[in-house]
């Protein structure tokens, strides 16, 4: 911390400290300033430390600390106002508007005082001169607030009516209130025409766009505009995040979790400002976050996570219904003392409705990771029958049991897939109904249901069942069931071979009762399904190829499967999908055997048979088997038309965490050829999928990394870094790879290089550059450590800058790579203007670019490498000019300068030579150069060598042609084109007027 000398020590101190985070710090630092401004014994100095303060209140959760200095300031001007300079001057009456909302904010200062103070407020801003417009816009907050409608819209259109001058505010928070104040009255669309300016970054502020952005989350919901709400929700958040003055804001974006059905999101949000519960310095603020608080707990409730652990105010544990009602009973009571200073009702009812609010979207993906609340499963019981007599009982039992019955059968005919609650169903009736009782075959069909819910563990279910189905006089079935119990025990870890002689005498006896009329096709068919599904376990559990004998009894199988049922179908659905399943089984091995081609077609014979069975939950496998092999085999149409037809067939029956892979997938696809905008609605929908699968941090990391890595190629690099910084919470080295790491870190850089957070940046690529520095390809390294250098030269961190080039350049010279080498050391050389190096060490870098440059010409052997390396000796040239022409301003006495200027001069020359001998592909590196040098020509008084240059760019671009020439342009050059030629007309007409 700076000792505080004099005046020009104070002010540099109150920079400082103006530059640090938001808070108590910032304002206790403030208050050590004023103390030892006072200490100077200098009115100004004690003027600009109480403005000081003033300000760092205002922008924190102390503005209630607000009115002592500003009285204080106040009582100054009034005595001495000689004291203050035309800035303090300025900035005095500037804080009148902070002294009215501040008091509007504050329950405990009076109405009355209130309007008076605006009375002041218009006295002295008429006797300074001042427009009466931020007079009226302070009125307009003031009867807002009330919920005095007719006065708020009179001085709403006297604000608008009124000039606009110094004292207004910034065209930013004008329009924030502007469209606050239309989306307050329901009309959101001009709310949104309103702040449209802002959001676009036409106008900004300190607090613009943060507070638009925020302001905008429910009308854009409200207009059923769910991806600019999104989009607004993480761009806003991100500005708001570290700003402790913004509560308000900050309340929006837990109000938009809760009605978007992210209250996971929202409980983090709560978890990260945990002051906000009880910071007291801005009561208005507070009420509103405790409002959305209680609306957030509330919605968690309804949920059934009532009793869920939740983020709250400090000192005890809370859980959701705790948390809402303390909330609820704080942001009320803060209401009733607003309500009561007014006189109006108006905050409390705007405070109910706040709280009551209704979600406006069910579900929206966010793309961040947010952990689910989870709450214990609560099985009801069983409804009770109302008591009835045994008879009535019995027959109202008996017809439902009936209908049950009938259901089931019908949805087990089918292959539905709720056939096995429905035979469960069966089951419970029967036996909740007295003197019912079933036949063997219903409870046959009950136990062979009750095995298929078991899975693995069903085997002894079915051999259950299969007693039942002999016992009804089905021996085909009975055979079947066997079967059936046959595989599963393969599939609860048993062995093949034991399962393949179980299933033996089922297969024997099955084709002779068959061959004697004694079994229908179904039967057997599912007595031959269960054999080829027992075989092709064998081929599934191969290590590595798979034997050619193994292969040939599992499609023998299959194929005696197929000559069974083909054509025999008829109606029957059962029988339908063995075939669909038969031609899967085919697909799979001629995909086994290399026969991609096969592989494919029979995958789609066995989707097509699914769907046109009516079936298509089961062909969602195999759709997305064919787009893995029509990926391979390089037609991405289809890859994309059977991933589509996946997620649209498996509708309500598809996992969340097949949904998520299959949205992966086609992201993956879509993003391919160029879809950047489709690919990235793909994969947000993945990383939500996984998020509700319980894969967040596995399959949704790596989704939300993709995610990422579109949003990045769109340019939205606020809701990129959000979802990148999200992903990167979960991403592992030992799951996703290094190289995704690394990739999303990369991204990440780039991202808050774009956003001005250049030292965020800077340790991005350092921790990416880190990882890739053991890799043994080092470009990435390399260039990872340049675009470090960069962002530590933006932070103005030049010593550890110079040190991150320095590096590269390194890297660049041992990968053979001379344009890296020759970029980094022009990069040095304008860091070092900035260093004790100066001038002398810049000269030394650039040289060395040039004789980089150079020596690589002279070994090279390729025409392309050759004229890609002429150009960069050709951009050297001209930089290594413009460093020395700046350099120039530093030195002290005339001849310096000539002599700088002189050797600039030559520089700029020996650039347009270099640029010439390209032609046309480096015309408007070329032209820039020529107007640099003639630029310098009339610096050193040579008007005629001026003009000169300057003709040779009009020549070069002659009625304004030129625009797609050079340097990798296209068509879209024209604007550098007519640039070119409007410098260069200026420069002809300054060194016309200097020779005359």
């Amino acid at each position: 911390m700076s000792e505080i000398r004099d005046f020009d020590s104070l002010r540099r101190a109150m920079a400082e400290n103006g530059e640090r985070p938001e808070g108590p710090a910032r304002n206790a630092r403030a208050e050590q300033l004023l103390a030892e401004a006072e200490k100077l014994n200098i009115p100004l100095a004690v003027i600009e430390a109480l403005g000081h303060q003033l300000k760092v209140y205002n922008y924190s959760s102390e503005k209630d600390k607000m009115f002592v200095p500003f009285a204080r300031l106040l009582r100054m001007w009034d005595e001495r106002p000689g004291d203050f300079d035309e800035y303090e001057t300025h900035s005095l009456h500037w804080v009148f508007k902070w002294m009215s909302a501040g008091m509007l904010d504050q329950p405990h200062v009076p109405l009355a005082s209130v309007e008076k103070w605006l009375g002041e407020m218009e006295h002295r801003y008429r006797l300074a001169g001042h427009s009466e417009r931020a007079v009226r816009s302070a009125e307009f907050s003031v009867a807002a607030h009330v919920g005095d409608v007719p006065r708020a819209e009179r001085a709403f259109a006297a604000w608008m009516a009124a000039d606009r001058d110094a004292m207004a505010d910034c065209h930013a928070c004008e329009l924030h209130g502007q469209g606050w104040w239309r989306a307050e009255q329901g009309r959101d669309e001009e709310a949104l025409r309103l702040w449209a300016p802002v959001l676009e970054g036409e106008y900004t502020c300190a607090h613009e766009p943060h507070t638009v952005l925020a302001s905008s989350l429910v009308p854009l919901l409200r207009l059923g505009r769910v991806d600019e709400a999104r989009a607004h929700h993480l761009r806003g958040f991100r500005l708001v995040r570290s700003m402790e003055s913004m509560r308000g804001a900050y309340a929006d974006h837990v109000e938009f979790c809760a009605l978007t059905g992210n209250e996971a999101r929202g409980l983090e949000l709560l978890a990260e400002r945990p002051a906000y519960f009880t910071d007291e310095g801005h009561p208005r603020s507070k009420l509103e976050f405790l409002s959305v608080v209680a609306l957030l707990m509330g919605r968690l409730s309804e949920r059934g996570l009532g009793g869920q652990p939740v983020p709250g105010p400090a000192g005890r544990e809370w859980t959701a219904d705790g948390l809402a009602a303390h909330a609820r009973a704080e942001a009320l009571a803060l209401a009733a003392r607003f309500d009561e200073r007014n006189g109006t009702a108006h905050v409390g009812e705007r405070a109910r409705a706040r709280m009551e609010q209704r979600p406006l979207v069910e579900r929206l993906p966010l793309g961040v990771r947010a952990a689910r609340p989870v709450r214990a499963a609560v099985v009801a019981p069983p409804p009770v029958p109302e008591a009835r007599d045994a008879e009535e009982t019995r027959e109202a039992g008996g017809a439902g049991l009936d209908a049950l019955l009938a259901e089931a059968r019908r949805l087990s005919d089918t292959l539905r897939p709720d056939a096995v609650e429905a035979w469960a169903a069966v089951a419970r009736a029967a036996g909740s109904v007295e003197g019912v009782e079933l036949d063997a075959r219903d409870r046959a069909e009950i136990a062979e249901h009750e095995a298929l819910a078991l899975g693995p563990e069903g085997a002894e279910t079915f051999e259950r069942a299969a007693e039942l189905y002999a016992e009804a006089g089905d021996p085909g079935e009975a055979l079947a069931a066997r079967a059936r119990g046959a595989y599963v025990r393969v599939l609860a870890g048993g062995d093949v071979e034991e399962a393949l002689a179980a299933v033996a005498g089922p297969y024997d006896d099955v084709l002779a009762l068959y061959a004697d009329g004694g079994t229908q096709v179904r039967q057997a068919a599912g007595v031959l399904m269960a054999r080829a599904r027992i075989l092709m376990r064998r081929v599934h559990e191969a290590d590595g190829p798979v034997a050619e004998t193994v292969l040939a009894e599992a499609e023998a199988a299959v194929r005696e499967l197929l000559a069974l049922v083909d054509g025999r179908t008829e109606d029957d659905v059962r029988l339908t999908a063995r075939v669909a399943e038969g031609h899967a089984m085919l697909g799979e091995l001629a995909t086994r055997s290399g026969d991609v081609e096969t592989g494919a077609e029979m995958f789609a014979r066995a989707a097509a048979g699914f769907t046109g069975a009516g079936l298509p939950w089961f062909a969602v496998e195999y759709e997305a088997r064919l787009a893995g092999l029509a990926h391979h085999l390089g037609d991405m149409a289809e890859a994309e038309r059977a991933l589509r037809a996946a997620l649209e067939h498996g509708g309500p029956f598809l996992e969340p965490v097949g949904r998520a892979q299959l949205y992966l997938q086609l992201a993956e696809v879509v993003g391919g050829r160029g879809q950047a905008e489709e690919a990235a609605e793909h994969a947000l929908e993945s990383a939500h999928w996984a998020d509700e699968a319980g894969e967040g941090p596995t399959l949704g990391a790596w989704a939300r990394h993709q995610l990422g890595g579109y949003l990045v190629r769109l340019g939205r690099w606020a809701e990129a870094a959000e979802v990148l910084e999200s992903a990167l919470a979960d991403l592992r080295a030992e799951t996703h790879g290094d190289g995704a790491v690394v990739q999303t870190q990369w991204w990440l850089g780039d991202c808050l290089s774009e956003l001005g957070e250049h030292r965020d940046a800077a340790e991005r690529r350092l921790q990416a550059a880190e990882i890739a520095r053991h890799w043994p390809e080092q470009h990435d390294h390399a260039t990872l450590a340049h675009l470090a250098a960069e962002s530590l030269g933006h932070a103005g961190l030049h010593d550890e800058a110079d040190q991150a080039y320095a590096r590269a350049g390194e890297l660049w010279r041992e990968l053979g790579n001379v344009h890296g080498l020759v970029r980094s050391l022009r990069a040095r050389a304008w860091l070092a203007l900035r260093t004790e190096d100066g001038t002398e060490g810049a000269r030394a870098l650039m040289t060395g670019a040039v004789e980089e440059c150079a020596d690589a010409l002279a070994v090279a052997d390729e025409e392309e490498e050759r004229l890609r390396l002429v150009a960069e000796l050709g951009h050297t040239h001209r930089q290594f000019g413009d460093l020395l022409a700046r350099s120039a301003a530093e030195d002290a006495d005339d001849d310096s300068i000539r002599d700088a200027l002189e050797e600039a001069l030559s520089q700029m020359a020996e650039a347009v030579a270099v640029f010439v001998a390209l032609d046309d592909d480096a015309l408007h590196a070329r032209t820039g150069a020529e107007l640099a040098a003639g630029w310098l020509e009339t610096d050193l008084g040579r008007p005629a060598e001026a003009a000169a240059r300057a003709r040779a760019v009009l020549g070069a671009y002659p009625d304004g042609a030129g625009a797609g020439a050079g340097d990798g342009a296209d068509g879209g050059d024209a604007e550098t084109v007519r640039a070119r030629r409007a410098e260069a007309e200026q420069l002809l007409q300054v060194a016309e007027e200097t020779a005359e």
